[in-house]
């Protein structure tokens, strides 16, 4: 069997200095999607080294497009496109890779795309991107596991969410730019990742108004200009961070942030006793000897985000009292809780909703990620945690945090990658 990495982390240390946020992965994947909407060479800055990163820009390679990434800059040259699958093996591992969907077939009329993950489709919300893909006039099948989509030119249509999708808005807009005609996104997803990718294909020359409201109306163009581009700050990085200090009692300066996409978990970290300041693009961050109790209830943008929930739930093992966690959005996402009961955290689950009676310590442990933000509640956990822990499957958090080890141990922490 291969070896598989971990991290070697020992807590108890308190976390000082200055960190910088990376781009979000959550704004570059579409913009890397995007690019093949216009036959040409693009390039975007900003882009942080991570695993997602290398899976879309393998996908876009498959394609037939040439991608580089160099400290921090990706080119992509997209004029020799002359494949339209996205296959099962790529797919499965990132389900951001549907977002091709759109691209291709508004730009070349046609694309066979894997479900993501072999999952039922009817439990997804990829279901909405296709409802409103037919709505545009795609021919729309599925074959073998397989959406195969066309269409000679996409109309302009009303599309309707039942429930805000991110990558379902974004694909539908991007979709959208070269329709004929004129198309309304309603219920449509607000984050900030949605306003960067209308930016952008805004400065490609497509006609956009409402980006980060409900409503979203796009007029279609002919053809669009290549993308020059710089990325986002990663909001979720930079609040992982801010729980970090948060949980470690530390003083850490978060750099490269935009603090008016972070106004919800801002405002509840500070609920914690946690003093957070604001200095231009900046963050200072003072943490409190033990953190105060904090509710949260995750929500569609503005509200808590639900990638942030694991890693508030880390902090809250710790408050003097107990707290209320609900999630809203996933119903899989209590999955890091039987792992953070192995430091000694008290959590108790019903339905959506989890209870966390904060201990005065926690202790060290063997865990094993589940997922990305599980992954990095339980860094968060191990370094408030008084001796060795062990965390397991790190690839998951590798998938959405650039160098986090590095970054944390700048800041002081004891923390290690080592091969099992």
């Amino acid at each position: 069997m291969p070896k598989t990495q971990k991290f070697r982390i020992t807590g108890g240390n308190r976390l000082k200095g200055t960190v910088r946020v990376s781009g979000a992965k959550n704004a570059a994947l579409p913009l890397m999607a995007a690019t093949l909407l216009s036959s040409s060479k693009h390039t975007l800055r900003g882009v942080p080294a991570l695993k997602d990163i290398f899976t879309m820009a393998e996908l876009l390679d498959d394609l037939g497009a040439v991608c580089s990434l160099k400290k921090g800059t990706l080119e992509i040259n997209t004029e020799s496109i002359d494949a339209f699958e996205a296959p099962y093996e790529l797919v499965r591992t990132m389900r951001a890779s549907v977002l091709v969907l759109g691209p291709l077939v508004a730009r070349y009329g046609r694309a066979k795309v894997s479900l993501p993950g072999g999952c039922a489709i009817g439990a997804r919300p990829i279901n909405l991107h296709l409802m409103a893909l037919e709505r545009m006039g795609a021919n729309i099948t599925l074959e073998g596991g397989y959406i195969l989509a066309s269409a000679k030119r996409l109309k302009g249509a009303r599309v309707y969410f039942d429930i805000p999708t991110v990558t379902g808005t974004e694909n539908v807009m991007m979709a959208a730019t070269l329709a004929k005609g004129t198309t309304i996104i309603e219920n449509a997803a607000r984050e900030p990742e949605v306003v960067d990718l209308a930016r952008a294909l805004k400065a490609m020359g497509a006609e956009i108004k409402g980006a980060g409201e409900s409503v979203i109306t796009i007029q279609g163009v002919k053809e669009l200009n290549p993308i020059k581009h710089r990325v986002i700050p990663d909001r979720i990085e930079a609040s992982t961070f801010i729980t970090a200090a948060a949980i470690t009692a530390g003083e850490v300066t978060i750099e490269n942030v935009l603090p008016e996409h972070m106004d919800a978990v801002i405002e509840k970290i500070k609920q914690t006793g946690t003093e957070v300041k604001t200095k231009g693009k900046a963050l200072v961050v003072k943490g409190p000897e033990r953190p105060l109790p904090a509710n949260v209830k995750t929500m569609p943008y503005p509200g808590f985000p639900t990638d942030m929930q694991a890693q508030f739930m880390a902090l809250m093992t710790v408050a003097e009292g107990s707290s209320i966690i609900t999630e809203t959005i996933f119903e899989n996402r209590f999955m890091h809780v039987a792992e953070l009961r192995r430091f000694g955290a008290e959590i108790s689950i019903e339905g959506h909703t989890a209870t966390v009676k904060g201990v005065d310590r926690l202790k060290g442990a063997p865990v094993m990620a589940t997922d990305l933000r599980a992954s990095a509640s339980l860094v968060l956990a191990a370094l408030r945690a008084e001796g060795e822990s062990i965390v397991d499957r790190i690839y998951h958090i590798d998938r959405g945090y650039e160098a986090i080890e590095k970054k944390l141990r700048a800041l002081g922490a004891e923390i290690e990658r080592f091969k099992d």
